[in-house]
C-alpha cells in the first residue's frame, strides 16, 4: 500500500466517477469503489423526519429568543446537526448557485479539468484526501475552492464556466461567511457565553476563512456497496451544506450508533457542527460523524461550505463556559484556527486515534 504515510494535505489524482459512469455505463461496481468494510445495506430503513429545525428569526427576535435558544443547545447536544429555516440568505442567490454548481459537473469532462487540482494541493476539481494507490475510493467528484478572505482564492482553479459560475459562487460564499457570524454568536449564546466572549466569536467567524465543498455523487449501479463519502466529523468550525435537489443522501450517527438519512427540506440549510465548536463548548455539543450514501437511479448534488473562526480567536475549551460550570478543560488550547487545521492536515488517513482525542488532555 503505497504511500500509507502521506498527510492529508495532498491528494492524488484518480478518474473521475462521473465520466466511469457515463462511458462504461457499470452494471457492477469497479473493485476500488467496493466498501463492504462499511455496512451501507440498510441505509433506507430510517428517515430522520423529526430533526431539530432551528428558526433564525426566532434568534434574532427578542421575543422568541430565549425559547429558540433552549431549542438550539438542545440540537447541539443531542445532534450537532439541525436545519435552518428562516436563514435570510436570498431564494434568487441560492438558485443561482445551485444551477451554476449543477452547470459545471454537466460540462464536458475536458473542461472541467481546467479546474483540476494541482500537485501537492487540495483546491480544484478531483477527489479529497486519497493519499496511496490501493486505497478505496468514494463514489463521488468535486470541486474544493476557497472563497474567503479573497486574498486566499486562487483563480486559475476557479471556473470560467459557466459564464456566471464566479460570480454566483463569490455572492454565496459571502452569504455563508454572513451566516455563520450569526449562527456562531447564537450558539455561544446558547453555551451560555456574553459580552466581550461572545463578541469575540462572532467576530472572528465574520473575520475567519470559508472554502466551498461543491460535490456529485452519480447514480451507482450497486449503492449497498459503495459509499459516496467516508464517514467521519468535520475539522471545521460550523459546516453549511445546501442541497441541490431533492435527492436525500446525508446520514448522521445518532448517539445509538444508528446511522440515520436527513430527508432534503426545501429553501433550509443543514448546520453541522465541526470539531471546532466541540472543544470550544468543552465537549458539551457534538461534532456529530456523518457519511453520504448513494442511489440506484438518481445522481445528487450538494454545496458544503467550511466556516472557521479567525486567528484572534484561539481554539480551546471557553474559559466564560469553564468558569460557569468549574469543570475542567477536556481540550488543550491552541492558539487559532490555522495551528488546529494545521494539526488535522499533518496527520496520516489511518492515523488510529480519532483527531477530536489527540486534542485530548
Amino acid at each position: 500500500m503505497q504511500g500509507k504515510g502521506v498527510t492529508l494535505n495532498c491528494t492524488l489524482p484518480v478518474p473521475s466517477v462521473q465520466e466511469l459512469v457515463r462511458q462504461q455505463r457499470p452494471d457492477a461496481l469497479p473493485p476500488r469503489y467496493l466498501r463492504d468494510d462499511t455496512v451501507v445495506a440498510d441505509h433506507h430503513h430510517e428517515s430522520l423526519q423529526d430533526l431539530p429545525r432551528i428558526d433564525l428569526g426566532k434568534l434574532m427576535d427578542l421575543a422568541s429568543r430565549s425559547t429558540e435558544l433552549r431549542n438550539l443547545d438542545s440540537a447541539c447536544r443531542e445532534w450537532g446537526l439541525f436545519l435552518l429555516v428562516n436563514h435570510g440568505v436570498s431564494d434568487e442567490g441560492m438558485r443561482m448557485t445551485k444551477e451554476n454548481v449543477r452547470g459545471f459537473f454537466e460540462l464536458p469532462h475536458h473542461e472541467k479539468q481546467k479546474s483540476a487540482q494541482r500537485p501537492g494541493s487540495l483546491e480544484g476539481y478531483g477527489q479529497a484526501f486519497v493519499t496511496f494507490h490501493d486505497q478505496k475510493l468514494d463514489w463521488n467528484d468535486m470541486i474544493f475552492l476557497k472563497c474567503h478572505p479573497p486574498h486566499a482564492r486562487n483563480l486559475d482553479l476557479w471556473p470560467r464556466n459557466p459564464p456566471e459560475f464566479r460570480m454566483a459562487l463569490e455572492k454565496y460564499g459571502e452569504d455563508m461567511r454572513k451566516l455563520a457570524e450569526a449562527v456562531a454568536k447564537y450558539i455561544g449564546m446558547a453555551l451560555g457565553i456574553h459580552e466581550e466572549e461572545l463578541d469575540l466569536l462572532a467576530k472572528s467567524f465574520g473575520e475567519g476563512s470559508c472554502q466551498v465543498r461543491m460535490t456529485y455523487y452519480p447514480a451507482c449501479p450497486e449503492p449497498e456497496r459503495a459509499v459516496g463519502m467516508t464517514p467521519h466529523a468535520d475539522a471545521t468550525g460550523i459546516t453549511l451544506l445546501t442541497e441541490c435537489g431533492n435527492v436525500a443522501g446525508l446520514q448522521v450517527l445518532r448517539k445509538d450508533n444508528c446511522w440515520v438519512t436527513v430527508p432534503p427540506v426545501p429553501g433550509s440549510i443543514v448546520v453541522n457542527l465541526g470539531q471546532i465548536v466541540e472543544v470550544y463548548s468543552n465537549g458539551t455539543y457534538r461534532a456529530p460523524d456523518h457519511r453520504v450514501v448513494v442511489n440506484k437511479e438518481k445522481e445528487r448534488v450538494s454545496i458544503a461550505t467550511f466556516c472557521n473562526p479567525s486567528p484572534s480567536l484561539p481554539v480551546g475549551p471557553s474559559p466564560q463556559l469553564l468558569a460557569a460550570t468549574g469543570l475542567p478543560p477536556i481540550f488543550q488550547t491552541l492558539s487559532n484556527s490555522e495551528e488546529f487545521m494545521q494539526r488535522f492536515y499533518s496527520r496520516k488517513l489511518l492515523d488510529a486515534v480519532p483527531f477530536i482525542d489527540s486534542l485530548k488532555l
